[in-house]
Formats: C-alpha cells, sequence, structure tokens
C-alpha cells in the first residue's frame, strides 16, 4: 500500500483526515491495510487463512465490546483462538507408545513418591493433553495474571492518543475512547495469543510454567513436547519419563494439599501486575511517528516491554516475596525428585538437563517478562532447595512437609538464608513429637 494510499507521510507524520477516513474505512470493511502488516504487528505468519480469520476477528474487537472483554476492551476471545491456531500447526496425534510409557512412568513413581513425601498421592488419572488442549487449559490461568496489565495498557494508549491526538481528531476519538481502548486491548490480546501458542510448544507438564493450570489438581503431560525433550536427552528414555512423572505428581500433590498456595500466589502476581505503571512518554514518542502500515515499531514495543515504567520500592519488595515463594516451591519438588528418584542411575544427569532447560529462563519468562514485567524465573532456587535438604535431616520429612500446612508455616527469606536460624527455634523439640506439634501449633496462634 503506497504512502498516498494509507494516509500517511513518512517524512510529516500521520495526516488527521486521511487517517480518519482510514479508521472508518476499517470500520465499514473497505480499507486497503494489507493483511500482512497486519500479521507482523501480531507476529504471525503471512498464511491468507489465518489471516482473513485475524482480520474478521480484529475487526471484532475494534467494532464494540464483544461478550468476553467486558469493560476493558480486552479480547481473551481473540488471545484464545490465536493462541489455538498456532498450537495446532504443528501439534501431533499421542503415539500409543508414548501414552505406555507416561503410564508407566507414573505408576512407578507414585509408589516411589510415598517413600519421599508425607504428602498424600493423587487421587485422579493424568490428564494427557495435545498442545492445543494445553492453551484451553491454561487460558484462565493466564488471564487471572494478564488482566491487571491488559487493563492498564489499553487503558494507556487510549489516554495517550486521545491527549496527544491532532486537534482535528479530537472529536473523533471522544466519541471512541471504548473503540481505542478495544484497540489497545485487541493488540495485546494478539501479542498474548502469540506467546501462548509459542508456550504450548515448550511446556512439557501441567505444572512445567511454575503454576498448576488447574484449580482441581492433578498431574498433566504435553505428550508430545515431552517426548521430543526426552529424546533430546543421552539417557534412557523410561528413566527420564519416570524422572520427569516424579516432579510433575510431586507438584500436583503440593498444591492439592496446600489448597490455599495456587490462590496465594495469583493473588500475589496479580496485585504486583495491578501496580505496574505505563511509561507514556514511551507511548508519545510511538505516537509522534506512527505510521499504520509500518507495524513493527509497535510490536516491537509490545514484545519487550518497553511501553512499561521502572518498578517502584514497593514492586521490588512485591516481586522479591513472589520469587521467594515460587523458589520455595521448586526447591522442595526438586528435594521429593531427587530423594523419591534415588533408585534411578541416571537421576543426576536428567536433573542437570532440567535444570538447564530452566536456567535458560524457563518456559513462561518470555510470556511474563516481555507482557508485563515480571520473570517466573525462581532465582534463589539452589538455596532454598539446600534449606529444604537441612530440614529434612534435621527434622525429618514429615515435619520439613508439615510447613505447607498453612501459610503462616511456610519459611521466610531470611529461613533461607538461615535455616539453621528455624531449626534452633524449635531445637530441642525434634525428639519429642508432641512439644514439636505444639510449637507448630503455637507459630499459627493457636
Amino acid at each position: 500500500m503506497s504512502d498516498d494510499q494509507n494516509g500517511t507521510n513518512p517524512s510529516n507524520g500521520l495526516n488527521p483526515e486521511d487517517f480518519e477516513a482510514f479508521l472508518r474505512d476499517f470500520m465499514s470493511g473497505q480499507s486497503g491495510l494489507d493483511p500482512a502488516q497486519l500479521a507482523a504487528a501480531a507476529g504471525l505468519p503471512n498464511d491468507p487463512e489465518a489471516l482473513k480469520q485475524l482480520i474478521e476477528q480484529l475487526r471484532g474487537a475494534l467494532g464494540g465490546m464483544n461478550s468476553t472483554s467486558g469493560e476493558t476492551g480486552v479480547n481473551w476471545e481473540l488471545a484464545t483462538n490465536q493462541a489455538k491456531a498456532i498450537a495446532k500447526s504443528e501439534s501431533l496425534a499421542i503415539l500409543d507408545s508414548t501414552r505406555k510409557a507416561i503410564a508407566d512412568a507414573v505408576s512407578i513413581g507414585a509408589l516411589w513418591l510415598n517413600g519421599a513425601t508425607s504428602i498424600s498421592e493423587l487421587t485422579t488419572e493424568p490428564k494427557l493433553l495435545s498442545r492445543e488442549m494445553w492453551v484451553a487449559d491454561a487460558v484462565p490461568l493466564f488471564q487471572a495474571l494478564a488482566q491487571p496489565v491488559a487493563d492498564r495498557m489499553s487503558e494507556a494508549l487510549s489516554e495517550n492518543m486521545r491527549l496527544n491526538a491532532p486537534e482535528e481528531l479530537n472529536e473523533l476519538l471522544g466519541n471512541a475512547s471504548g473503540l481505542m481502548k478495544s484497540a489497545g486491548g485487541a493488540l495485546f490480546a494478539m501479542q498474548l495469543g502469540q506467546a501462548l501458542g509459542k508456550l504450548s510448544a515448550e511446556v512439557l507438564s501441567g505444572g512445567d510454567i511454575g503454576l498448576p493450570i488447574f484449580k482441581d489438581q492433578r498431574a498433566a503431560f504435553v505428550p508430545q513436547n515431552l517426548s521430543s525433550f526426552v529424546d533430546g536427552l543421552d539417557v534412557e528414555k523410561d528413566q527420564a519419563f519416570i524422572y520427569l512423572a516424579v516432579r510433575e505428581m510431586a507438584h500436583a500433590r503440593l498444591f492439592k494439599h496446600s489448597k490455599w498456595l495456587r490462590d496465594s500466589i495469583v493473588s500475589q502476581i496479580s496485585n504486583y501486575a495491578a501496580g505496574i505503571s505505563i511509561d507514556n512518554s514511551r507511548i508519545t514518542e510511538l505516537a509522534e511517528d506512527f505510521d499504520p502500515t509500518n507495524t513493527d515499531e509497535l510490536r516491537r514495543a509490545l514484545e519487550t516491554g518497553a511501553f512499561i515504567a521502572e518498578r517502584t520500592e514497593e514492586q521490588n519488595l512485591a516481586l522479591a516475596r513472589i520469587e521467594t515463594l515460587l523458589a520455595l516451591i521448586e526447591g522442595w519438588v526438586d528435594v521429593v525428585t531427587e530423594q523419591a528418584t534415588k533408585l534411578l542411575p541416571k537421576a543426576a544427569a536428567i536433573a542437570e538437563a532440567v535444570r538447564r532447560r530452566r536456567a535458560t529462563g524457563g518456559p513462561a519468562e518470555q510470556t511474563f517478562g516481555t507482557l508485563i514485567g515480571l520473570e517466573l524465573r525462581p532465582r534463589r532456587l539452589r538455596e532454598a532447595a539446600a534449606m529444604w535438604r537441612i530440614l529434612d535431616a534435621a527434622l525429618g520429612s514429615e515435619k520439613r512437609d508439615s510447613f505447607w500446612n498453612h501459610p503462616d508455616l511456610v519459611p521466610s527469606s531470611e529461613d533461607i538464608d538461615d535455616p539453621q536460624r528455624l531449626i534452633d527455634k524449635l531445637s530441642g523439640l525434634v525428639s519429642d513429637n508432641d512439644s514439636l506439634d505444639q510449637e507448630l501449633r503455637d507459630l499459627l496462634g493457636e
């Protein structure tokens, strides 16, 4: 599309009259906008059918609030559909051999876990997910985590455009605040859909992102991705399947036992995200030279989180608390898995492969780090795991696991730094179970 057709002049910026015409034409379905340019903004391949669907979905998002967007204009249906389309594009059927390998690993792993933790075993069978099914199950969790910043982003884009638009467009934009919120929400939804679609090709299990995707806890696996990861390891496949099954079941057991844990983390992350500020100066810079035919800069800004302002001191403290809790969870899972798989000859090699995979940022880091400025990488994982080993040696696995019985009992960052401090607080009570139980009740204020 030429500069004259799209109403822009590269040297002079946005032409108000032509941009107004562009908006009206787009809304009426007559715009000459090149679908390939819109695909570039969403990070999609130039596939004609996918682009046709995207145009229809985006027009619906801009045309008004849909049933899933509520007052915010964030089109979660658009995000879900885009993520499912990406997930489905290279999804493969689950092989019978993979089903059997997972079933055998789960049977062995459940028995071994019983000897490594006092937390009771799961009562439901693991769920096997295609990539598309993982997206469907994971979207509610990601929506809960991303909604606060999505709201702020769409509102900020709308307000900034209204304040900085040429005078000739004030009346049009003043009567279309809902439209602009929907536009901002649609752009955010497309980016989230893109990220979730890519994520569906990476996750191995239901708890692989650090949080369980299900409210009613159960183990879950993405067999296609699991098989691909196992095939890349230089170990016997049956051992790798057992190790990874134990990890997933330990994670699911913990969240099933501590029913408060999932909601606590989601609440902390949502509160953190709600406090995120938008860098209006960055939006202004982009708006000054915005060219509707050149969407690369807008896409890069969304992908890199460039619109998100620096964290406040309060946010840094909140982030530290979130990271500590995630490290405690992952550290506990590591220690329990280590103990449960001690009979596996290649357990150490598989554990190292898992650590390397996680050290690169983890499958969730890009999704959250770029879209809402929050990394879910448990930075203190090794220290947290070391603390759980010390507590296990001093108190035994049953007392170690009892720290997950109530949020007030969960060790703090200071306990990770100095686990002996926590043990000293309980010193002299380890040999007397009744006294130790009373001490734990005292910590709860009972």
